[in-house]
């Protein structure tokens, strides 16, 4: 049996359209996006659904990816797994953000600790939320995995959801592979496939 965890990243949204930092606003997939996803669709890069287990972050934009590329398959939300909240700097750019009189307390805030105005995450918050939701989705996983030793098949799960949930995680699971967040952010409807041996995440590919 070989076990998989397959991470895509949703589409594009008015949002990566225009540059703004956004992460708890609900908004949909653009044309463009739903355009794309159909593209790489086309060119078979997705991994095939089977009997995978099927899990997306609950928002719009994830939900929607998920049935652009699988159809009218039904998912399990994990909520912990939502993009950054931005606080009340939800759908600013950054020359907009620069502006705001919490931005240079921002930049020179090194540890994580800086809140997003209005309730947003610190950094620190996102990754305990995101830790958390990969623990429900690897708990999960595992009864996939125990599930298919009966049956001799593979333990598959899909989850949709974002660019900066896939970097923690990433980041997390495959410590100084890349240099920092940010190089692990997949390009929208892309991802990685990251397999499990004995519980434990051993190597990655790209979607």
């Amino acid at each position: 049996m070989k076990s998989y965890i397959h991470f895509i990243r949703h589409g594009i949204t008015e949002g990566i359209q225009k540059k703004w930092y956004y992460g708890s606003v609900d908004i949909p997939l653009v044309e463009e996006g739903i355009r794309v996803l159909n593209e790489f669709k086309d060119q078979g890069i997705y991994p095939e659904l089977g009997d995978a287990d099927c899990y997306t972050s609950g928002m719009l934009r994830a939900n929607q990816t998920f049935h652009v590329i699988y159809g009218d398959v039904p998912f399990t939300p994990i909520t912990d797994l939502r993009e950054m909240n931005f606080g009340d700097w939800e759908c600013l750019t950054y020359k907009e953000i620069q502006q705001r009189p919490e931005h240079e307390t921002w930049i020179a805030t090194t540890d994580g600790s800086f809140q997003f105005p209005g309730g947003g995450d610190s950094i620190l918050s996102f990754y305990d939320r995101i830790q958390k939701g990969l623990d429900q989705l690897t708990g999960l996983h595992r009864m996939k995995e125990l599930a298919r030793r009966h049956d001799g098949g593979d333990a598959v799960s899909i989850v949709v959801c974002h660019g900066g949930t896939i970097s923690a995680a990433m980041e997390h699971w495959f410590p100084g592979e890349r240099e920092n967040f940010w190089q692990w952010i997949p390009v929208t409807g892309r991802g990685f496939t990251v397999e499990f041996e004995n519980g434990e995440p051993v190597r990655f590919t790209e979607i």
